[in-house]
């Protein structure tokens, strides 16, 4: 780990970003929350400045190989995707009527906000992005195997490409749910 912890020194460079929902919570089982976090996505990709290599959406967490467009602050797109994505996907849970889990998740997204001086009622993702710098092609070529090959691990789907949260798709020729940024 470098010095002083994970951060995002360098706003110009490309990163490795994992988000986690708070208590590792399967909120993302649900595809309407799915969707509501791809559009929260798309919107930053389209307005925010953010530039996305590559991605994976799990059912507790999301990885990214990500940078920010010339003149934007990763640090700030990311605070504020994360931000736009909480309020929208706690309000679809709290309107959810047929979600059965909806006062257990409510419960431990208010436990963490009470537990967090930043939160004025829930806190839905983990602070910290974990980010690492993205230095090489050899690193992030890695960063993107890892990325694509989650939900093969997690026994989801056979191959990657498979997924269709994620952009392994847009890597095997295809077209996947968000704009990708080559990077090679």
């Amino acid at each position: 780990m470098p010095e002083g912890g994970y951060k995002i020194r360098n706003q110009n460079a490309i990163y490795f970003i994992t988000f986690s929902v708070v208590e590792w919570v399967d909120v993302f089982s649900r595809a309407e929350y799915k969707h509501i976090f791809l559009d929260c996505m798309k919107h930053s990709l389209s307005e925010s400045g953010l530039s996305l290599h590559a991605w994976v959406l799990m059912t507790n967490h999301f990885h990214g190989v990500m940078s920010a467009k010339e003149g934007h602050s990763l640090s700030d797109t990311l605070r504020d995707l994360k931000k736009y994505s909480a309020v929208n996907i706690l309000n679809a849970i709290e309107k959810n009527e047929r979600e059965s889990r909806q006062e257990w998740m409510l419960e431990i997204f208010q436990r963490a906000g009470r537990a967090n001086s930043r939160n004025t009622k829930y806190q839905f993702w983990i602070q910290d992005n974990h980010p690492k710098e993205c230095f090489g092609r050899e690193f992030t070529e890695q960063k993107i195997n890892y990325i694509h090959n989650n939900p093969v691990r997690a026994e989801i789907v056979g191959r990657p490409e498979d997924y269709l949260y994620s952009s392994a798709i847009d890597y095997a020729g295809g077209k996947g749910l968000l704009s990708i940024d080559f990077l090679w």
